[in-house]
């Protein structure tokens, strides 16, 4: 591993990720493949807390090094030792983001320091691209997420086609294909745009810093969404490089289960050799994330939909450290006996799971997931078909994008975020079940299987030599390059 001051390697980019593990694990994935090229090293600026994530995922010998800077909790007002997002309520991320302003300085000094020759920056540290223009060096933008989502958004930010109506449908405007949402299934930031709104004034700084850099690093690839990649640069106007999907840079199997730094080897196995005893493309994998939190009434309902069916199942459950305890019983969010009579065709993993070895398994039919844009393409990269359930963010955007653009996935009709706050909506077991069948039994489930194993070719092909993404990261280095050079 390299040392902040080794000067080997003719261009060294510095990595900012936002404290999350949604943000971190794929940007941590982009700093392996820069410095898997010849003439590059890498620097990960990130908190002491957040530094295991990232080592626990770093290669040995890798050209990677990690710059620590001081995250600020006191001067923030949050608690110390809470140095991620995953820890926070959505009512208190608030204050959350305010501690990830208070980096600004922090991360002027590491640059000052290691002088890098560009900087890859999450969206969510707009002023990023001040501080990298104070060293005369190219900010790049990492979002997080696909063209269809990149251009959806921009087209709703600036005509607004959700102004008027509360209730009815619309087609997003100017968008490739007609891609309809409704007004509940936008961002607040999106729907309210309040005077004084941290995050509508947070999505306005995002903008306008991206208008500011060098470009922007898409988790993607051309072949997936080309119409959206043409009109993202074209009519949009942002340059951009697809060098996706960034996952696959997990070749090993050992390298795939620490993906996200949360489990052990021995949890890998026992999931994996559960799996070996099921027929191919028969079981369900359910997974909403890490900071979905549904109340247990939607919980209930999920196994119930689950033993309806009487299908086998993996089933991955978030216990939130802010409201369960250790002696909750599982009754408060199962059907009594439930365990007991799935036993044999189900299995509940509590907490964190190795999510690509699980999906990438034949045995694994279907992915009932929150659309998440990490998972989302996880599961387009091990060509699995969808159930799509999504829950905030972006993740409407995602879902229309796999159900109506790729048609690999159907829907549960979720048409509201949910917050977390008891008064959600709650999606019943009948819907659940029929989704699930329709996907896992029927001729309709088995075509969209086709077309999902078709793109999991197609991602495959991507980041080898000579594929579309290896090549735009190629192109990528070597303007940096000559940049740095001048």
């Amino acid at each position: 591993m390299a040392t902040a001051d080794d000067p080997t390697g003719n261009l060294h980019v510095a990595i900012l990720p936002f404290m999350a593990h949604g943000h971190m694990i794929p940007i941590i994935d982009i700093a392996k493949l820069f410095a898997s090229r010849r003439g590059v090293k890498t620097t990960i600026i990130t908190t002491r807390l957040n530094a295991p994530l990232v080592s626990k995922q770093i290669p040995t010998t890798a050209e990677i090094h990690i710059e620590l800077i001081r995250f600020p909790a006191a001067e923030a007002g949050v608690p110390e030792e809470s140095e991620t997002a995953d820890f926070f309520s959505s009512t208190a991320q608030k204050m959350f983001f305010h501690a990830a302003a208070l980096l600004r300085r922090p991360l002027d000094a590491a640059l000052a320091k290691i002088r890098p020759d560009c900087l890859v920056s999450d969206a969510f540290f707009p002023w990023s691209a001040e501080s990298a223009g104070k060293l005369g060096i190219p900010r790049l933008v990492f979002h997080g997420t696909g063209y269809f989502a990149l251009c959806t958004a921009v087209c709703i930010r600036v005509h607004k086609p959700h102004k008027n109506s509360d209730s009815e449908s619309f087609v997003v405007p100017c968008l490739p294909g007609k891609i309809e949402l409704t007004p509940s299934q936008l961002p607040e930031s999106a729907r309210k745009e309040e005077e004084g709104n941290p995050f509508t004034e947070l999505v306005r700084e995002m903008a306008e810093s991206e208008g500011k850099s060098y470009g922007v690093i898409v988790n993607s690839f051309r072949e997936l969404e080309p119409n959206y990649a043409d009109f993202y640069r074209d009519e949009l106007g942002r340059r951009n490089w697809a060098i996706g999907p960034v996952s696959l840079s997990n070749r090993r199997s050992e390298e795939k289960a620490g993906r996200g730094g949360r489990g052990t080897g021995e949890s890998s196995s026992d999931c994996l050799k559960w799996l070996e005893s099921k027929e191919p493309d028969s079981v369900i994998y359910i997974c909403f994330g890490s900071l979905a939190d549904f109340a247990d009434s939607q919980l209930k309902e999920i196994a119930a939909a689950l033993e309806s069916w009487g299908g086998s199942f993996i089933w991955v459950v978030r216990k939130d450290p802010r409201t369960e305890s250790e002696s909750e019983s599982e009754e408060e969010w199962l059907p009594v006996g439930f365990e007991d009579r799935t036993a044999e065709k189900g299995l509940i993993i509590r907490g964190w799971a190795p999510q690509i070895l699980i999906l990438e398994h034949e045995a694994v039919g279907g992915f009932v997931t929150h659309c998440g844009w990490n998972s989302t393409l996880e599961g387009i990269t091990v060509g699995k078909a969808m159930v799509t359930w999504p829950v905030a963010a972006e993740q409407f955007y995602n879902e229309k994008l796999v159900t109506a653009v790729l048609g690999i996935g159907l829907p549960v009709e979720a048409e509201k975020w949910v917050r977390g706050t008891g008064d959600d909506e709650v999606i019943m077991a009948e819907g659940i079940e029929i989704a699930v069948r329709r996907l896992m039994d029927g001729d309709e489930g088995k075509e969209m299987r086709r077309k999902a194993k078709e793109l999991r070719e197609m991602a495959r092909m991507a980041i080898e030599e000579g594929g579309s993404s290896h090549s735009s990261l190629s192109d990528l280095i070597d303007e940096l390059k000559q940049r740095s050079h001048v």
